[in-house]
């Protein structure tokens, strides 16, 4: 089965063109950057349900918010901002909830699980995946300010002042974050407790 044809409008003309009734544009802008954004959200939630909640809710007021994109910046930059912002809501509201712990079940084998929103691992116990994982936790473990700069920096290789635009920041206050958050990650990579303030 062969693959749709590439749309050879840029972003900014599908987003126009979105604007104006084309009842395809948005799609394809969706399809272009979909992979990219579903990434960044999953970095900066740490879940995979709150990656996908947030994403879709993002993709709703970008697609709701279309007629507001001004072409100031690149529609990629305007939608990481929409998803960015879209995690910290849903951060917000959930800190404002309290959790409450998972509970154990036992499985079909008699054995304890646990439910709730997990990583699923294979305990193929190679080394890349242990690091990857203790990298995810140690993430997870940051302030949203500085894991939210190290996602789109140093994950997501935006340039610092792109980053800025997306978190709607002065680019010295990336750059702040990043390094706070460069160096509170290495203290738990190291099994310190992370110092100085978000």
């Amino acid at each position: 089965m062969s693959e749709a044809p590439r749309d050879p409008r840029t972003d900014a003309e599908l987003i126009a063109a979105h604007v104006a009734g084309d009842p395809d544009a948005f799609g394809e802008v969706v399809r272009r950057h979909r992979d990219r954004l579903w990434a960044v959200a999953l970095r900066t939630t740490g879940d995979r349900e709150e990656a996908a909640d947030a994403v879709q809710d993002a993709l709703v007021s970008a697609l709701r918010g279309a007629g507001r994109f001004r072409g100031d910046s690149a529609v990629t930059t305007w939608l990481h901002r929409i998803v960015v912002n879209a995690c910290l809501d849903r951060a917000r509201r959930r800190a404002a909830r309290p959790a409450r712990p998972l509970e154990e079940e036992t499985g079909p084998d008699g054995g304890s699980t646990r439910t709730g929103a997990a990583l699923a691992v294979s305990a193929d116990g190679t080394g890349a995946v242990e690091a990857r994982l203790d990298v995810t936790r140690a993430l997870a473990l940051l302030p949203e300010a500085q894991r939210t700069a190290l996602v789109l920096v140093d994950m997501y290789d935006l340039p610092v002042a792109e980053a800025a635009q997306v978190l709607d920041v002065a680019v010295g206050t990336v750059k702040s974050r990043c390094s706070r958050g460069r160096t509170a990650l290495a203290a738990l990579l190291r099994g310190a407790a992370p110092g100085g303030n978000p």
